[in-house]
């Protein structure tokens, strides 16, 4: 098979080692198979996402002698793609509104003494689930802020959950369970999608069969899985990778501004030193 692999960072800070690691690795999966590279920019997080830090993306990954395929697909170009899929699944009622904020369902957890986590964290209590359609229309007509979320139970009520699974590289076929992750969010009263929904649509809409990403992100492809029986997608292969680590052994993020690819340009270090720090090249 011909791997169609992507690298899709969001512009919210400077490209690190890490990032180097699993762009390399989608590039040398696609070039291995006859495949294609492409690169897709992340961008739904108006409040965080900046120009500069796209911009300097495209430096990076070019002065390290990535190519890829044009054009790059900017997902806050394609709002009104993921607003359709919202009104599909709104349709089959398989969302509803939520209009706690974080200190409310805070409060309700610690009203009902217990705090369920799930793969990501506290599992929402379902507070809004339960309001009746006049409830929800006056918090419209106040204009209170409000999110989206997935009906789990009703996601899942017509769905052969043994069937739901997905292949990861090395490891075989793994059995999905979105259940313990509760009434996830998909959209938002400012912003038609998630991360979850987005990411599942573009990767089916660009065709990319093979998905390389860090190991942090295992989790969310249970969530993933399910989005694309819901949304009739197709379901690509995975591999998620290890995770490049500091000298401590902490995982690099963004914050770690000596890994960060301008600072190594800068110190200066040549594209072919950065690459063979991540055994690339």
């Amino acid at each position: 098979m011909k791997y169609i692999t992507r690298f899709a960072p969001s512009p919210t800070g400077l490209l690190h080692l890490g990032h180097v690691y699993s762009a390399s690795l989608a590039m040398q999966a696609a070039k291995d198979t006859g495949g294609k590279f492409l690169l897709r920019i992340e961008d739904i997080d108006a409040g965080r996402c900046r120009p500069e830090f796209e911009q300097g993306i495209y430096e990076d990954l070019s002065w390290l002698g990535f190519k890829w395929e044009e054009p790059v697909r900017r997902q806050s170009e394609h709002m009104e793609d993921y607003a359709v899929l919202i009104s599909r699944l709104n349709d089959r009622d398989l969302i509803y509104p939520c209009f706690c904020t974080r200190k409310e369902i805070s409060a309700e957890i610690a009203r009902s003494n217990a705090a369920p986590h799930g793969p990501e964290g506290l599992v929402y209590p379902g507070v809004c689930k339960g309001l009746t359609e006049s409830e929800r229309q006056g918090n419209f007509e106040l204009a209170k802020p409000y999110a989206l979320r997935l009906n789990m139970v009703n996601a899942t009520a017509n769905l052969d959950l043994t069937t739901l699974r997905f292949h990861e590289q090395d490891k075989g076929y793994i059995q999905c369970d979105p259940l313990p992750f509760g009434d996830i969010v998909l959209a938002r009263k400012e912003t038609p999608t998630s991360y979850h929904l987005s990411v599942t649509f573009d990767d089916a809409i660009q065709g990319v069969n093979h998905i390389i990403r860090g190991q942090d992100l295992f989790p969310s492809t249970h969530i993933h899985r399910l989005l694309q029986a819901l949304l009739e997608l197709p379901t690509p292969s995975y591999n998620h990778h290890g995770l490049i680590s500091d000298g401590k052994g902490r995982r690099l993020s963004k914050r770690d501004k000596d890994a960060t690819i301008k600072s190594l340009r800068e110190q200066g270090y040549q594209p072919e030193e950065v690459r063979k720090m991540v055994s690339y090249g």
